[in-house]
This record gives structure tokens, C-alpha cells and sequence, in this order.
């Protein structure tokens, strides 16, 4: 989502839906970034807490607090097992 690595990468791991919303994420980025001249930088993350939950089966409802030099996040993740591996189908950024 910050732009230093290609969207690509994640393509595996996410459901198409959950693809298409990174995608216009990662645009609207750029294009912020474009317009204040500033370049992609690899943020450093630290991961301070997990909680998850499992509301059915086959189903993994997470939320990761993350903490940056700039601000501290919570991320909502969706977990989906699809035959023998998992996809997120919702990420949530807030």
C-alpha cells in the first residue's frame, strides 16, 4: 500500500475482489505521491498485537495493530480457505 513493492506480489493471497480494491489503493497512492514529488519508501513496521477469531469454519477474522514511525494502524483481514490454502477477501486499512 506505501508503494514499494509491486501489487503483484499479493496477488496469490487475495481474492479478486480484495485484488481490485489494492489495486485502486495503489493508484491513488501514486498519484499522491506523483503530486508531492515524493518517492516510494519501504516503510519500517513493527507488529504489536494479533487477535483472531474464527466466526465459521473455513473462516479466519483478524485484526493486527501496527505500529510506524508516522502513526500506529489497525488492520482488518478476512481469511478465506479455499481447498488446501487460505485467501484474504477483505482488507481493511483504518
Amino acid at each position: 500500500m506505501a508503494g514499494a513493492r509491486e501489487p503483484e506480489q499479493l496477488a496469490r493471497w487475495l481474492s479478486d475482489g480484495a485484488y481490485r480494491r489494492l489495486l485502486k489503493r495503489v493508484v491513488l497512492a501514486s498519484r499522491a505521491r506523483a503530486v508531492t514529488k515524493r518517492a516510494a519508501v519501504m516503510p519500517t513496521i513493527i507488529v504489536d498485537r494479533v487477535i483472531v477469531t474464527e466466526p465459521n469454519e473455513g473462516v479466519i477474522e483478524a485484526v493486527v495493530i501496527l505500529h510506524s514511525r508516522v502513526r500506529t494502524r489497525a488492520v482488518a483481514v478476512r481469511l478465506e480457505g479455499r481447498g488446501d490454502r487460505w485467501r484474504a477477501s477483505a482488507i481493511n486499512v483504518m
